[in-house]
């Protein structure tokens, strides 16, 4: 369990996630359309459950639920980009890190919530001393994660083609990260 605190937006804990007490909850959250791009629009609540019990058991890819004040309020996942999404797309260097988030759907919207989450998710990440770069990924059209990714350090390095999408393949480093949540 990793815990944040997140100025006037309060505290962000991590913690692993498991896939058959949360599935539902999830379900709610990937197939609803303001999570588009989580590409799983369609997905039945068994489709979540299974796509989250693979993870669970997969060495190189793990979730965790995010909450807020106690609340769940997002998803977060990391995996090795050597071995899952990335692998053959680009040359990984060691203590790379790739990660994925969501925040869940709300119709109450907090002003910087996003923003925080991502800065505590990356905070988790980089806890880890052998993470030395975090790799993301999004759909090239997802502007305002890009815009996000880049206010907590990213660096665009280049368009990629993956099977389910064209995504701009991007880094942070741990020194950038720093340096840009530091300006702050």
């Amino acid at each position: 369990m990793s815990t944040h605190t997140a100025g006037a937006v309060g505290t962000l804990t991590l913690r692993p996630l498991d896939p058959l007490r949360e599935a539902e909850l999830l379900h709610g959250w990937v197939t609803h359309p303001k999570s588009a791009f989580w590409m799983m629009r369609d997905a039945r609540l068994e489709d979540v459950e299974r796509a989250y019990m693979e993870i669970a058991a997969d060495p190189y890819h793990e979730a965790f639920l995010g909450l807020h004040e106690d609340v769940p309020a997002f998803l977060m996942e990391r995996y090795d980009p050597a071995h899952r999404e990335l692998a053959g797309l680009y040359e990984p260097e060691p203590g790379d890190v790739g990660m994925h988030f969501l925040v869940a759907p709300t119709d109450r919207p907090v002003h910087g919530f996003t923003r925080a989450v991502l800065t505590a998710v990356m905070r988790h990440l980089f806890e880890d001393p052998a993470t030395t770069r975090v790799v993301v990924e999004p759909d090239v059209r997802n502007t305002a994660v890009q815009a996000l990714n880049a206010a907590v350090g990213f660096v665009p390095e280049r368009e990629i083609e993956k099977p389910e999408k064209r995504a701009l393949l991007s880094f942070c480093t741990r020194e950038r990260f720093e340096q840009a949540v530091a300006v702050r």
